[in-house]
């Protein structure tokens, strides 16, 4: 039955991570893999999450299934850290969630819970957007589409075209946003953008699906979620699919959630059997081990102010690293302009260079990046800065 099937062409940043593992030079630098780093080039695990991990195994005394819904005390806290407190769509009932296998599988289940309610619908994601949006979307059988996002001339947003774009979608669209930190650009939207954005929703009867998979590593938890929460409040319905990888350090325990907000209460009911059905169909039952340590977090004052202060610790490091990076780059780049860099937010930035030069960078200098020019910033540290600009210096000057 198999031996007909033809190899399938490696995931660029998989290759990548293997290139660079077995690159013994002893100056090379991983700007690849999207994970975030310390000073030391660990990915390290929060020690509030530790904490809460150590009591948890200590205390735990069944490791018998959780609902298809998954833990029902992660989806409450995660409603409060994602809407933050007393947000309307909350308090009037029109919210549900469910656990998840990470943001992938939210976003996957929000994707199959599209394609129930309406087989046709178009999903329109930016240019460009996270690599694996592509699959995770369209694998549940609905189509793709681009709208323009990232101007590479300024490194923001090309925010005039993108909305005369989203004016041109039909009613009911389904159009997916990146609330912060947006991947792999850096590039996010204004507050004042966002408003704009929302009326033309609005008007359209779109329906917004946004992900956010970086809360706390922009501008703060709040500022993070301030699109999120604007749609979440003005509008009838939204899909949210929301990661706890980068932000708890729990990228192997694939914990995420998928909020619904609906019209009404009984709506929400309804579409939350509904997700309930597809998620049995998927995965069944969703792993409860980074759930739980989430919730033990959130739930107890110490820790969660413990997280609080690592995750504000891990957010300066990377605005810090960003500006520093941006001084190297004028000091030993000076004919050229990064100064974008330091005006984007999150781990990522497209850095602008060509292929060719991000490949002789990784040739001759070991230093990684996909071959489009993402750059995880938190692969910088202090001690390969200024090597990084000296050997993005002599590849341009090559």
């Amino acid at each position: 039955m198999f031996e007909h099937l033809a190899s399938v062409v490696p995931d660029p940043i998989l290759g990548l991570m293997a290139a660079f593992r077995a690159d013994t030079d002893p100056r090379k630098v991983d700007l690849g893999i999207g994970v975030y780093r310390d000073e030391d080039g660990n990915t390290p695990v929060p020690a509030a999450v530790r904490s809460a991990e150590r009591a948890l195994l200590a205390s735990q005394k069944t490791k018998s299934y959780v609902g298809p819904a998954g833990n029902p005390g992660f989806n409450q806290a995660m409603e409060q850290l994602v809407f933050g407190a007393a947000h309307p769509a909350v308090t009037g009932g029109r919210v549900r969630s469910v656990q998840t296998p990470g943001g992938c599988g939210a976003l996957r289940l929000g994707a199959e819970l599209i394609r129930a309610a309406a087989p046709d619908s178009v999903v329109h994601v930016s240019t460009p957007t996270w690599a694996n949006h592509t699959p995770l979307l369209a694998g549940s059988g609905l189509r793709l589409e681009r709208y323009p996002y990232f101007d590479a001339t300024t490194g923001g947003v090309q925010f005039a075209a993108m909305m005369a774009a989203v004016q041109r979608l039909p009613p009911r669209a389904v159009l997916l946003v990146h609330a912060s930190c947006h991947n792999p650009t850096g590039a996010d939207l204004s507050t004042e953008q966002w408003r704009e954005l929302l009326e033309v929703v609005r008007r359209r009867e779109l329906l917004p699906f946004i992900d956010m998979a970086y809360q706390g590593l922009g501008e703060g938890l709040d500022a993070d979620a301030f699109g999120l929460r604007l749609f979440c409040a003005e509008l009838p319905e939204v899909l949210c699919a929301v990661s706890c990888s980068k932000n708890f350090g729990l990228y192997r325990e694939r914990t995420g959630s998928l909020h619904l907000v609906s019209p009404s209460p009984a709506a929400a009911d309804a579409a939350l059997s509904q997700l309930v059905r597809i998620a049995r169909g998927i995965w069944s039952m969703p792993p409860d081990h980074g759930a739980a340590i989430v919730h033990a977090v959130l739930a107890e004052q110490t820790l969660r102010a413990q997280w609080l202060a690592e995750l504000e610790g891990m957010r300066r490091r990377i605005v810090e690293l960003r500006l520093e990076v941006v001084q190297q780059l004028r000091r030993h780049c000076p004919q050229r302009d990064f100064g974008f860099i330091a005006r984007q937010r999150g781990m990522f930035s497209f850095f602008g260079i060509e292929t060719a030069q991000v490949q002789a960078l990784r040739q001759r200098h070991h230093v990684y990046m996909t071959d489009d020019s993402r750059m995880n910033i938190a692969g910088l540290r202090r001690g390969n800065l200024e090597y990084f600009a000296q050997a993005v210096s002599q590849t341009l000057a090559a």
